[in-house]
């Protein structure tokens, strides 16, 4: 066959020609403006736009009034470059978030909330949300989480001593048991060291405290001025018992009334405004305690879905017709640490299973088989053999004492962890035609 070598070279420029006018065109649409470079990432104009979005809805939803534009577009900046920040941590220590793992926490919000999951789809949409976005928002939100307890986490140390000296000044301040939902405002100090920086600090922390005391709302005070990682949320708290107080408050806390503000306390992170939002119980509580044991089946690489509940129901009945429930645990359960112990969970307290578990547990009478039910573990089967009504125990105090001093370490280190990132990262800013960085 002979080659026109012309009509080839025509075929080619013609080609040529058409990805050159299809460039033209291509350089003619807009592109997307990036507003920050964060390390090896950027931040979209559009990215910033919808997160300003969500959070104003949320806010509004809230009641809380909203700073002007300006002000939310910086705040709300900043910190989508610290979780860019964190996000880049995590991605370089190989963290994921599975998608078991987001629909069991999608799962539990939305039971928490007494919500179907239809429901809960509606609520989002009411808010302006799309599914997509909020479980996006999610993943994300379990990300930090994550990387927030590898990272600080590791810092933290709880001695014995520590937990004996907080249990026996929570027995001689007489703690009430009861729970507050706080609300913070932090102006941070970098650097003690600089007085000039000390005292603008604290003449900020004062002008705002005169401005909630003239009748400013407190958490959109927060929104607009507050260094706290929680400001965007108008500085909630949320919900924090008597004895997991942070430190800084745990004295002056329960003599507060509602919604009133601080005064202007000093830590080694600066100067903090609180308010007590709620309260709620208080006084002596006995925890109703569940003995309970279970047979675990679950699904595998090798064991479809679909096997593991036929297992499941094929154990169930021969329990029904008589099996020993502690030989067949024994032998079946792939919960090895119970199932060596006959499926024996000891006694349990609401809050310590997934809400599947915990939900079958309240249900079932003494001595019923209940299930087979499906939680992010597999298929259980249980049995309550016995309940009773009990104080904490000094056990649980401890615990409970133990995880209170974490908490309050957290929440300082957390702090000090975010600025060393923070100091540590290069950050390009893009402003109109000018540029400016910090690295």
């Amino acid at each position: 066959m002979k080659v026109n070598l012309r009509t080839c070279v025509q075929a080619v420029m013609v080609v040529m020609a058409m990805l050159l006018v299809a460039s033209a065109q291509a350089a003619r649409q807009p592109l997307e403006r990036v507003i920050a470079i964060v390390d090896d990432g950027v931040i979209l104009q559009t990215e910033l736009d919808a997160r300003i979005r969500t959070i104003t809805s949320r806010l509004t939803a809230q009641g809380t009034a909203l700073p002007p534009r300006h002000v939310l577009e910086e705040r709300v900046l900043d910190q989508m470059i610290t979780d860019t920040i964190q996000f880049q941590l995590a991605e370089r220590m190989g963290m994921r978030i599975s998608d078991n793992e987001l629909n069991e926490t999608i799962r539990s919000i939305a039971t928490n909330n007494n919500l179907t999951m239809a429901q809960f789809e509606q609520q989002l949409t009411a808010e302006g949300l799309t599914y997509a976005a909020a479980r996006e928002q999610i993943r994300q939100e379990m990300l930090l989480g994550r990387i927030q307890q590898r990272s600080v986490g590791n810092r933290i140390r709880v001695t014995d001593r520590e937990v004996e000296t907080y249990l026996a000044a929570a027995a001689s301040q007489g703690a009430s048991g009861a729970e507050y939902q706080l609300a913070h405002i932090l102006v941070a100090v970098d650097n003690f060291n600089d007085a000039d920086e000390v005292a603008q600090a604290e003449a900020k922390a004062q002008r705002l405290l005169a401005e909630i005391k003239g009748g400013k709302d407190f958490r959109a005070v927060a929104v607009a001025e507050s260094d706290a990682s929680n400001a965007l949320e108008g500085g909630v708290m949320g919900w924090r018992p008597e004895n997991q107080l942070p430190s800084l408050v745990a004295d002056i806390v329960p003599g507060m009334a509602l919604q009133e503000p601080s005064d202007v306390l000093r830590s080694g992170s600066g100067f903090h405004i609180i308010t007590v939002l709620a309260k709620r119980g208080g006084g002596e509580q006995l925890v109703e305690q569940h003995k309970v044991r279970h047979i675990l089946i679950r699904p595998t690489e090798t064991v479809s879905n679909e096997d593991a509940q036929a297992h499941s129901r094929d154990i169930y009945q021969q329990l029904q017709d008589g099996a020993d429930f502690a030989a067949l645990a024994k032998d079946l359960s792939d919960d090895p640490v119970s199932g060596s112990a006959g499926g024996d969970l000891g006694w349990v307290s609401r809050g310590q299973m997934v809400p599947e578990f915990e939900q079958a547990m309240l249900e079932a009478r003494i001595g019923e088989l209940k299930g087979p039910f499906r939680s992010q573990f597999g298929w259980h089967i249980l049995q309550v053999q016995e309940r009773r009504q009990k104080d904490i125990s000094d056990e649980v105090q401890a615990n409970q004492a133990r995880q209170a001093i974490y908490m309050r370490k957290f929440d300082v280190e957390l702090q000090a962890w975010l600025r060393e990132i923070r100091d540590e990262a290069f950050v390009e800013l893009k402003v109109g035609n000018e540029e400016g960085a910090d690295s």
